[in-house]
Order: C-alpha cells, then structure tokens, then sequence
C-alpha cells in the first residue's frame, strides 16, 4: 500500500488551517516543516506537545520533521557543538510528536569538505540514534549530496544514514530524473513529491514536469511499503525564505495556496489511480 503525506505548511501557516487542508485532501501524515512561522528546527518542547495534541485529535501523525538540520555553511563560523546541540533538541522534539523520522541536509559549502561532511553525518547519525530517531538525507541543490553520485558517496561513507529522494531538486541542478531515478530509487527510503520543468525552472503539477513522477509511481511494486511526500512548490509560501536559497517559479497562478495544495494532492492522486495504485 502506498502511504500519502504532504508538506502541510504549504497550505497556510497556521496548525489549525494545516490540519483542515490535510483532512480536506483525504491525507492523514504530514512532513512537518513549520507551524505559526516557527520552523520544526526551532520548534520547543511544550509547543511540540500542543501540536501534537491538536493533531492526534484530527487523526493525524507526523510521519517526519522537514527539519533544516544541515542546511548550513561549513565555512567561517562554523560551529560544531551548536549544531550537534540543535539536533538533540530536535530529537527530543520527534519523540514527542512521535516520529523517528528527521528529513536533513549535508552543509552548504563542502563540496572539497568530503571526509568532514562524513565525519559531522556519522556522528550525527550516532546521536539521533540515542534518541531511536533516524536521520533522512535530502538531495538539494547547492549542499554536498547535490547529485546521484554524491548522494551514493554519502550512502557508502556514512552507515546508518537513510535517503529521501526528490526529482525535482535533480532536475533543478541540471541532471537527468531518470538516471537519478535509476541510480538512486533502490537505496530511498521514501520520496518528495515534486515536479518542475527543465528548460524554464517553473513548478508545475506533478507528471506535468520532468521529474520523473510518472516514472515514479509506475515502478512502485503493489504489494510495496512506500510513502510519497506532497511538496508542492505551486504557490510561494512562508516558510520558503527560511529553508531554501534558491527562487520559486511557477507555471500556474492559483487563488490561494489552499487551492494551490489541493492541485498538487489531485495530481499525485490521479497519477496513482492512473496506474491503478492503491494508496491511503
């Protein structure tokens, strides 16, 4: 059975609005990123338990924290134990919101920095282990695990790290979703789910783009365990200059980013009915 989640912040700020957008589109997990223009990064304990009481009373869990853990320069100010301090806390904020998942980054500023991207991973894998938590590293561009071989450098240097996989952000820095999808789908551990044309760098719809998501669903096995991960990028949102450098484009101009939430969860859903997967 596939499992469906989205991003929630992308559908307004507010935990309440959040939770009526999920409910509205038939999805019951969210990748939580942002709630009331605090990130999940910055999120304190007795706030993560008013979230998490709101949200197990809607029926809805937190499948992983959108963290921006790692999503920091490796040049001048680094600061080893600051940043070793954040994910302990963040640890302790998955655990109660009662997911071992922590979605991550590997430093901006690195791409020479190798063997120390490897070194802050591992041992950051160890810490989130104490806390039975695991650590997902995102593609993105920019950051050392930017494209597939990078990402499968990551993969033989850091045991214990787990993957997200997301097309776009391939596609973002000029490779190819398909070879990306070929190199890297037998090692994911779940998938964003994105989608954004080539040649003009616009978000559009899932299977509108060239991120392969067609791609994607059409070679999930029936009988599989997986989890698509709504992000849609079709409206400009909050959060967006806190988590990421780049600019949003989009093809498509929607009235609200509600609307523009719903469109992304239609897509993937008629995507999935398309290639008559099964999902809740």
């Amino acid at each position: 059975m596939i499992r469906l989640c989205a991003f929630s912040d992308e559908a307004t700020s507010d935990l309440s609005g959040q939770i009526e957008a999920l409910s509205r589109n038939g999805i019951f997990m969210t990748e939580l990123r942002c709630v009331d223009g605090v990130t999940v990064s910055n999120i304190g304990e007795d706030e993560a338990r008013r979230i998490r009481s709101a949200l197990d009373a809607n029926g809805i869990s937190v499948w992983a924290l959108g963290s921006q853990y790692g999503k920091i320069s490796l040049g001048k100010g680094f600061d080893r134990a600051a940043l070793f301090d954040s994910l302990r806390r963040q640890c302790r904020v998955a655990n109660i919101l009662g997911t071992d998942k922590i979605r991550m980054f590997s430093f901006y500023d690195s791409k020479e920095k190798g063997g120390e991207v490897f070194e802050l991973l591992s041992e950051s894998v160890k810490i989130a282990a104490e806390y039975g938590v695991y650590l997902y590293h995102e593609n993105e561009l920019e950051i050392y695990g930017d494209v597939p071989e990078r990402v499968l450098e990551l993969h033989d240097n850091v045991p214990g790290l787990r993957f997200v996989y997301d097309g776009a952000n391939y596609v973002h820095n000029g490779r190819s979703a398909a070879e990306a999808f070929r190199l890297l789908f037998p090692i994911s551990s779940y998938f964003h789910v994105k989608d954004v044309i080539a040649a003009t760098r616009e978000h559009v719809p899932a299977g509108e783009g060239d991120a392969g998501i067609d791609a994607l669903v059409a070679a999930i096995d029936d009988d599989a365990d997986v989890t698509l991960s709504v992000e849609p990028h079709l409206v400009a949102f909050e959060a967006f200059s806190a988590i990421d450098r780049s600019e949003l484009k989009m093809k498509y101009k929607f009235e609200t980013n509600a609307e523009a939430f719903g469109a992304a969860v239609a897509a993937l859903k008629s995507l999935l009915e398309k290639h008559g997967k099964k999902y809740r």
